[in-house]
């Protein structure tokens, strides 16, 4: 593993992610949702359910999890699996929350290189 820092960018402020809800970052890698769960715990994983691309910002919020608007996948917010009897990971993105403001891994943001 690469020993350098980290690069995160700045994304926007806490208090812009409802309670329960989601906002979506848009960037040439593809879109990235920031959910904030009911404890307010921020979250970030990209916006494709593993199932059939469904859009997880459109889903319900619930604990720690986000339910897919097209077929009612659970997705665990920390981690992007699956719930329960249904296999696939939405890809989790780092981040980190400092001084109320909401940083991402730039490489989420970024275009592939090629």
């Amino acid at each position: 593993m690469n020993a350098r820092a980290q690069d995160f960018i700045d994304v926007g402020a806490l208090e812009d992610v409802p309670l329960r809800g989601s906002r979506i970052l848009r960037s040439p890698a593809g879109d990235v949702a920031l959910f904030k769960a009911a404890d307010g715990h921020v979250f970030a994983l990209r916006d494709e359910c593993p199932h059939k691309k469904g859009p997880l910002s459109q889903g319900i919020v619930h604990g720690r999890s986000v339910t897919c608007p097209l077929h009612n996948w659970v997705i665990d917010l920390a981690s992007g699996a699956a719930q329960g009897a249904d296999e696939g990971c939405a890809q989790a993105v780092a981040l980190k929350v400092e001084n109320g403001r909401i940083f991402v891994d730039a490489r989420a943001l970024a275009p592939a290189h090629g």
